[in-house]
């Protein structure tokens, strides 16, 4: 599919989510739009899987008669090895294309009233998985998609007659699955989940990490990588940034993530399959993370996060005894877990592992405890391997400027600490600042070269950081200043006194058309 096609693609699904919008806010008819592409993969995954299996006996899936006894032979039997294989299971008449054919069908013989019909058909789904290994995986996917909610429609035929409507539209959609080397369908989810975030406001922060921020995050955890057994997100939002850490690599084996919101979350779990990573290959929790964390005992080889800026936490004190925070003898401030983010992944950071966060510029030169922590991993453990600086107004909701942070508990360089200042290296569009490709590329070849650029990067030793009192604001260590060019005050005067005779000879000008016109001279 060639990038026009895949624009075509990317248009007509925002075109038929804008057929959804009404009333609603972008978050809401995300959550119907985004369901239904959920909704329309499944059923498609599970035709073609049945399919295949059916192939030998010269069998289509729909064609198969539910209520006969052979139907239902081989619908068991399909539903046995597709519980395996996928995780989930759609009857024949369950399927996408079958229900939107039901739902805009004009004959008066059969009912085109389809609400009922697809509510039971996506509870369906959900009970397929009950007392299997997805279980938990497909558990209340689709419980934001109230069918029956008046913003959908004041009548159930109001309602019923815009569904039966986007089911159409999308069903004349092909997303190519058969063509495996595509991912056409995650990379229009992913468009999606990006412009619905550009107008979500303060939302988008919750669930949506800009894709340039996304590639900058993925390319540094995966640097001198070609395989990751395991990449983790504790605030993984919808996903995405799991995702751009695959698309570095050849290949991870699993994902892992922890994320508050239930309706970010299940986005997570359907971005998940619609990259077509198998249920057993991801493992997505949804609680608190520092209150609740759910891998506690896990090691992870790749950390990625964009956790929320200067966020509440509990800091209660019995955290003091907990592994993640216990060896550092204080805890981040209740009114900022900027840094009880940071100590919670390097509790899960394995060895030969690399973290990247995105935080607040507030963490490289706050006092109180984020001091003493800044101090203790940098003194103590070394574990602090590289500070960058970002434009500010690149994140949705936010127009302050970040940093990125990099972790490493066995640095190649141990004697330094490399700054990056890219806060000036970005294209104004609209009211966003965008990050260029070559303002990617120049921070990924400033961070895997370790180079030192005059106004843009340095690299610190650890005694330069002792001197500095362990503040690591960015300008004391790259200067930026740029002086200004000498005044000739010769030439200043030299001007003046042009521009004097200049105005005298204006003053003169005017005199005479006063005089000509027989008016007063105003001078």
């Amino acid at each position: 599919m060639s990038e026009n096609q895949k624009k075509q693609l990317e248009q007509q699904l925002w075109n038929i989510a804008n057929t959804l919008r009404g009333k609603m806010n972008a978050d809401e008819f995300r959550d119907y739009i985004l369901g239904f592409i959920f909704y329309k993969y499944l059923a498609e995954k599970m035709e073609i899987y049945a399919n295949d299996i059916l192939q030998a006996d010269g069998i289509a899936y729909k064609t198969i008669k539910e209520d006969t006894e052979d139907g239902k032979a081989y619908i068991e039997a399909i539903r046995e090895a597709s519980l395996e294989k996928l995780g989930y299971f759609l009857k024949p008449s369950e399927l996408f294309s079958e229900v939107a054919k039901r739902g805009n069908n004009d004959s008066e013989t059969v009912s085109s009233f389809i609400i009922e019909d697809l509510q039971r058909i996506l509870t369906n789904i959900q009970n397929s998985t009950m007392g299997t290994d997805s279980e938990e995986d497909f558990d209340n996917l689709f419980e934001d998609m109230d069918l029956n909610s008046t913003k959908l429609g004041k009548t159930p035929e109001a309602r019923n007659e815009i569904i039966a409507k986007v089911l159409a539209h999308l069903d004349k959609i092909d997303f190519k699955l058969e063509q495996t080397e595509l991912d056409v369908l995650g990379d229009a989810y992913e468009y999606l989940i990006g412009q619905f975030a550009s107008g979500a406001g303060k939302k988008a922060g919750e669930f949506y990490t800009p894709q340039e921020v996304s590639r900058i995050l993925a390319k540094l955890v995966t640097t001198g990588k070609t395989k990751l057994r395991t990449v983790y997100d504790p605030t993984c939002g919808s996903g995405s940034l799991l995702l751009r850490v695959a698309k570095e690599v050849e290949e991870v084996n699993n994902f892992y993530g922890q994320e508050l919101n239930r309706t970010t979350y299940n986005l997570a779990r359907m971005n998940m399959i619609l990259h077509d990573v198998h249920y057993r290959n991801f493992d997505i929790k949804q609680e608190d993370t520092l209150e609740n964390p759910q891998h506690i005992d896990q090691r992870f080889e790749a950390i990625v996060a964009n956790p929320p800026f200067s966020a509440q936490w509990s800091a209660n004190p019995l955290f003091t005894s907990d592994d993640r925070f216990s060896q550092y003898g204080k805890l981040a401030p209740s009114g900022k877990a900027d840094f009880a983010f940071v100590q919670h992944m390097i509790h899960h950071l394995a060895e030969n592992g690399t973290m990247a966060i995105v935080l607040p510029h507030g963490v490289l030169f706050r006092g109180g405890a984020e001091l003493h922590i800044r101090k203790y991993l940098i003194e103590d453990r070394n574990y602090l391997d590289a500070v960058i600086g970002l434009p500010a107004n690149i994140f949705y909701g936010t127009s302050i400027p970040t940093c990125i942070m990099v972790y490493k508990k066995c640095r190649e360089n141990p004697e330094d600490i490399l700054f990056i200042d890219a806060s000036q290296h970005f294209e104004k569009v609209k009211t966003q600042n965008m990050l260029r490709e070559e303002d990617i590329a120049k921070i990924i070849d400033t961070y895997r070269q370790r180079i030192t650029e005059d106004k843009y990067s340095y690299k610190a030793t650890l005694a330069e950081i002792a001197e500095n009192d362990y503040n690591l604001n960015i300008p004391r260590y790259v200067d930026t200043f740029e002086e200004e060019e000498p005044i000739d005050l010769q030439e200043v005067a030299s001007e003046l006194k042009a521009l004097e005779t200049d105005m005298k000879a204006t003053d003169q000008s005017i005199a005479a058309f006063c005089n000509e016109l027989g008016i007063e001279n105003p001078f």
